[in-house]
């Protein structure tokens, strides 16, 4: 039995409709707001080394994928991976690196476990609740988690995974680019990089 405090916050969490990330959160995609993948795994993120841009890797049973976050532009494939070298289950769950990323490696997060950073050094946080399990919800607070009072002031509910199995949500280590995988597709807010702390 679940107490009345957790009840409360169940019903304020199954209350809250999917809304637009705040300012400054934007989708960097034009034409739709997620990029499809069958058949996710996992992501990452590192840093391009060229222009310091967050870079995101997909990892799926289609291969692995590169993409600048910025611009959600896919900028390295890699249709046939070696399963025994790419298949993020070693001990720090990580998969070599493409394209620019060629010759380092990349933390994974997804369905072999790991985690991404929930919180970003100016005061945003992710939070994942499924008060309708196994559908998870996803929660972004500029209050530090709390998402106390009405939705939409303090905290929004930005994503519903109704649809697939939730995979992995998080910042980069930046804290410019927000991720929500599920095991079709990837969600990206991103901000400026030139955005001053709250």
């Amino acid at each position: 039995m679940i107490s009345e405090y957790q009840q409360q916050l169940r019903d304020r969490y199954l209350a809250a409709l999917v809304m637009p990330a705040p300012e400054p959160w934007r989708s960097p995609l034009e034409r739709s707001t997620c990029i499809p993948i069958g058949g996710l795994l996992g992501v990452g993120f590192a840093t391009d080394p060229t222009n310091g841009h967050d870079l995101l890797m997909a990892v799926s049973h289609q291969g692995h994928g590169l993409f600048d976050a910025p611009t959600g532009e896919k900028i390295a494939r890699d249709y046939d991976p070696d399963p025994d070298l790419h298949t993020p289950t070693g001990p720090d769950l990580s998969c070599p690196g493409i394209g620019p990323l060629t010759g380092s490696q990349v933390r994974i997060a997804g369905l072999f476990g790991g985690g991404l950073h929930t919180t970003t050094d100016d005061g945003w946080t992710l939070d994942v609740v499924a008060p309708d399990w196994p559908h998870h919800r996803v929660l972004l607070s500029d209050d530090g988690g709390l998402c106390a009072g009405p939705a939409g002031e303090h905290w929004w509910h930005i994503f519903h995974a109704n649809y697939s199995e939730l995979r992995a949500a998080g910042f980069s280590p930046s804290g410019r680019t927000l991720l929500i995988a599920t095991s079709s597709d990837i969600t990206l807010f991103v901000r400026p990089p030139s955005e001053s702390p709250k």
